[in-house]
């Protein structure tokens, strides 16, 4: 068997990713996963009952769309289909109030009354330059941006705290719609940047929709795959990786672990300083997760909820600011702010005739042990009255028991790390080229290099050129 020019340790977007973009250039690289299957966070898995497919952990998809490592990878050609709900996100409010992002700027802000034109004025400018800035807001803050007055125009907005920039909005609707999709943050919404993740989620929801995959999440992972082993790669499941000694020779090796495990398998080869900086990363909050499998698509109040693929509760722009401001103080709010998926609405491929899936987490301290199911069951039974009824089945995962199932969630935290102002500039740590480890032909590509969390693939597709480069591979 022929030996690999690159090993790359774990099977996640960015690994597979990595190893493709290695695979292109024409060197043999073998994967190396732990896990008895591959995919990291893009799994689909029977969670509950026989016949229901749940996400393991990522379930919608807009930046599997607009990444130019996606963009670059014909999924389509590779046996994915991506289904697109008809509104791509919905925020309830009590009274069978809801706001949501479906279709056209335009559309959308046509249903946000009195802000209809405080909404065009924010994002139609942002939406016209997506494919201008996306490529830019993806790749490390170090490059210099291809298109540097509509990065401006992005980044003087998205630097601002979320609540700040919520105040551009009169209505409880428009304000709550906002907090909402900047709380993917997982950071308090005072926070400087929780503007940015707002934006580009909202971005991204106009120019290239939040679908998810028919079948499940799993499939990107299986069309990965398919081209790695057409150009030749091989991956190996579970086989855990303790340290970088018990690894084949080869000519480059490229981590999908956290800066903590690269301390960890590197051993005396990592420099000390090098260790010091790294000791210093910080994570971000756990997830409690839960997995349910239903007899009917959840009673939600508003119309808007019923025809979304992804939901979030919390209340009014102060609930859900309160809620994320709790968990950064270490305590479990007792009316948490949740990120609900329900791919049923366009997937009917994910349960039985008639039956649904439906998919939600809230955050929590760092390596929590609590179950949140209650409270999270909770605050969709006050949306959706009757919820409780449709429950066949639940599959539950505290932060801890997150990180159990997958050791790059350290303490639960699903995103690689805190997004912070420093940590978004200098991820993992300084240093101007952010995949290189400190040992020699040796590079960190998972969610803890930028630009962080999602299914993108450019954190692997961004080590995986530094490598080239190093190899002197063109």
């Amino acid at each position: 068997m022929k030996a690999a020019d690159a090993i790359v340790v774990g099977s996640g977007p960015n690994g597979l990713a990595a190893a493709l973009t290695l695979a292109r250039a024409g060197l043999a690289v073998d994967v190396i996963e732990g896990a008895a299957t591959p995919g990291g966070g893009c799994r689909t898995e029977e969670l509950t009952l026989p016949g229901f497919q749940h996400d393991v952990c990522s379930a919608v998809h807009p930046l599997a769309t607009a990444s130019p490592f996606f963009l670059r990878t014909d999924l389509a050609a590779l046996g994915v289909t991506l289904r697109f709900p008809k509104v791509a996100f919905a925020h309830p409010l009590d009274g069978g109030r809801a706001a949501a992002v479906a279709g056209s700027v335009d559309e959308t802000a046509g249903g946000l009354g009195p802000d209809a034109a405080a909404y065009r004025r924010l994002l139609a400018p942002l939406v016209r330059d997506a494919q201008l800035t996306v490529p830019d807001i993806l790749a490390p803050l170090r490059s210099v941006p291809a298109h540097p007055l509509a990065m401006a125009r992005f980044g003087l907005d998205g630097v601002l705290p979320a609540t700040r920039l919520a105040r551009r909005f009169s209505s409880e609707e428009a304000r709550a719609l906002f907090a909402g999709v900047a709380a993917h943050a997982m950071l308090p919404l005072t926070a400087p940047l929780t503007s940015a993740f707002g934006l580009l989620l909202t971005m991204m929801a106009h120019s290239v929709g939040w679908p998810v995959v028919e079948g499940g999440s799993a499939r990107i992972t299986g069309a990965l795959i398919g081209e790695l082993t057409s150009l030749g790669g091989r991956v190996e499941t579970g086989h855990w990786v303790q340290t970088l000694d018990s690894l084949p020779p080869s000519r480059a090796v490229l981590l999908d672990v956290t800066p903590r495990q690269l301390v960890g398998m590197a051993g005396s080869r990592l420099p000390a300083r090098r260790r010091h900086e790294l000791g210093r990363f910080r994570y971000g909050p756990g997830v409690c997760k839960v997995d349910w499998a239903l007899s009917g698509p959840v009673p939600w109040e508003a119309a808007a909820c019923r025809e979304a693929g992804t939901v979030h509760l919390g209340g009014t722009l102060a609930e859900v600011t309160r809620s994320e401001s709790e968990v950064a103080a270490g305590r479990h709010p007792e009316f948490p702010y949740c990120i609900v998926a329900q791919p049923g609405v366009v997937d009917a491929t994910r349960a039985p005739a008639g039956r649904h899936t439906l998919w939600a987490y809230c955050h929590v301290p760092s390596g929590s042990s609590v179950d949140m199911t209650a409270r999270i069951e909770a605050q969709i039974e006050r949306f959706a009255p009757g919820f409780g009824d449709l429950v066949l089945a639940r599959a539950t995962r505290t932060a801890a028991q997150m990180e159990q199932h997958n050791p790059n969630y350290v303490g639960g935290d699903i995103n690689g790390g805190l997004a912070t102002l420093r940590q978004t500039v200098f991820r993992p740590a300084v240093g101007w080229n952010p995949y290189r480890s400190g040992v020699p032909g040796v590079y960190l590509c998972s969610a803890s290099t930028p630009p962080g969390g999602g299914v993108h693939g450019m954190c692997g597709e961004g080590a995986a050129r530094t490598a080239l480069a190093d190899l002197g591979v063109a």
